[in-house]
């Protein structure tokens, strides 16, 4: 296995689970159709899916996650460090299409200075 292979699938990965992200706020969550939806039928599961969502959105559970990931992967050591930065990573873009930009800009880029940081020798 090359050494860029898991730069090149960070690469292609990342930029798709942002446009799933963007999917979903756009299709899923500002969309009025489900909006319509979910007032006159609140019992369905895509609503309660969609209630819990927004209960994520606003509580900011999202952008936490990737702030404490990112700080923990850039005080950790080696692989584990650079494995939890791939994870804050994994948090902060759908944070950040999904209203919690100020903390998931903040988890990206630390999370972005752990990966590129050089190893030891």
């Amino acid at each position: 296995m090359s050494r860029r292979l898991p730069l090149i699938l960070l690469l292609v990965v990342l930029p798709l689970w942002l446009a799933a992200s963007y999917g979903l706020r756009y299709g899923f969550m500002e969309d009025a159709r489900w909006v319509g939806a979910c007032v006159d039928e609140a019992s369905r599961w895509e609503c309660s899916l969609r209630s819990s969502l927004g209960w994520m959105i606003h509580f900011k559970v999202l952008g936490w996650s990737a702030v404490a990931l990112a700080l923990l992967g850039f005080v950790m050591p080696g692989r584990l460090g650079r494995a939890l930065a791939v994870l804050a990573l994994l948090a902060g873009f759908p944070a950040l299409a999904l209203y919690n930009t100020s903390l998931a800009v903040f988890a990206v880029v630390l999370a972005g200075l752990r990966l590129v940081r050089a190893g030891k020798p």
